[in-house]
């Protein structure tokens, strides 16, 4: 899952890139607000965690135009702002969630799970498709209550399957959201990690549709 990281404190901002990394995300990171305005327009992410006290456009002004232009992305406030006025002004600009420095990286990450989930309209922690079973917080995958092994780019490439079956992914769609800006790929990465998920769970896991893209079925009544 991509997400954005937009903190202008260097320490930190590397900090949240490695435990983010270690929790299953693919975080970009930017310092100000300006460079969030671009990275948002021009990349697809599942959700952003948005420092308010930014150089060059503050964090709320990022997530007034965000909301101005009508996108339901997540936001979560990450700030050391802490007064009551400062959360509600957060949420009342449009964020959905915020949190205080400091913090601990646990729930930071359990925090975004859930802002996810509910964007995707589930309220359940675990993404079940037929005899698949797949656990975000503890990466953890079964099929039919038996637990396959699988890489970490091959279960993220599985839960973004799981979070659109029944949607046909391009390429570019798949590859936005299993590497950051600082990831090197190579020309049929994509291709080879979905071999070895129908190699794990069967064939018609993932189906190819020619000339477009990839298609995880809806499951059939």
């Amino acid at each position: 899952m991509r997400i954005l990281v937009v903190e202008d404190d260097p320490l930190l901002g590397d900090a949240l890139q490695v435990g983010l990394r270690q929790s299953g995300f693919v975080p970009d990171w930017i310092s100000d607000g300006i460079g969030a305005e671009h990275a948002l327009a021009t990349t697809d992410y599942v959700a952003v965690v948005l420092d308010i006290g930014l150089p060059r456009r503050s964090g709320l002004e990022v997530l007034r135009r965000l909301r101005a232009e009508g996108r339901q992305l997540p936001v979560l406030i990450l700030t050391a702002r802490d007064t009551l006025e400062d959360r509600i002004g957060g949420l009342d600009n449009g964020a959905d969630d915020y949190l205080v420095k400091p913090f601990e990286m646990a729930e930071l990450a359990a925090r975004l799970r859930a802002l996810v989930r509910r964007s995707g309209g589930s309220s359940q922690p675990n993404l079940v498709h037929g005899a698949i079973e797949l656990d975000p917080a503890s990466h953890r995958v079964s099929l039919d209550g038996q637990t396959v092994t699988l890489s970490a780019k091959e279960f993220s490439l599985l839960q973004v399957f799981m979070q659109n079956s029944g949607r046909v992914l391009s390429r570019q769609q798949l590859e936005e959201q299993l590497y950051g800006w600082d990831d090197d790929t190579g020309s049929n990465t994509i291709e080879v990690y979905i071999h070895h998920l129908r190699r794990k769970f069967g064939r018609d896991v993932v189906r190819t549709v020619r000339g477009v893209g990839y298609l995880m079925p809806r499951e059939t009544a």
